[in-house]
């Protein structure tokens, strides 16, 4: 009998990851591109996270795309949402207040995964 070569997992891509990082943000809490990009070992991939969030509606599972913001607290993604006020009805839902499309508390609801997770 011949031996088996080991089969290799799915190579996995970086929008996954970021995807995986998102859906463990807590309901009631928010994230950034740029930390989310940080945890994953891209400094400067905050960019990078952002498609990956316009891309969220595309994945196998849901991405909770509504609890990332940008570095000041503000909804710069709600655009791509299907509505542009889908994504403040979103976090609104969950207990987060916005005003001026912006978080308010921002500091206090901000969920770091390379602290939250460590």
């Amino acid at each position: 009998m011949k031996p088996t070569a080991p089969v290799a997992p799915e190579p996995r891509n970086f929008f996954q990851d970021v995807h995986e990082v998102v859906r463990l943000i807590p309901a009631g809490r928010v994230s950034t591109y740029g930390t989310i990009a940080h945890y994953l070992g891209a400094r400067h991939g905050a960019r990078t996270v952002g498609y990956a969030m316009m891309a969220a509606h595309t994945a196998d599972q849901y991405v909770p795309a509504h609890r990332v913001v940008n570095r000041l607290g503000h909804l710069t993604g709600r655009m791509h949402f299907a509505t542009p006020t889908a994504m403040q009805e979103a976090l609104e839902a969950e207990g987060v207040r916005v005003v001026e499309d912006r978080v308010a508390d921002f500091d206090k609801l901000l969920w770091d995964p390379a602290v939250e997770l460590a």
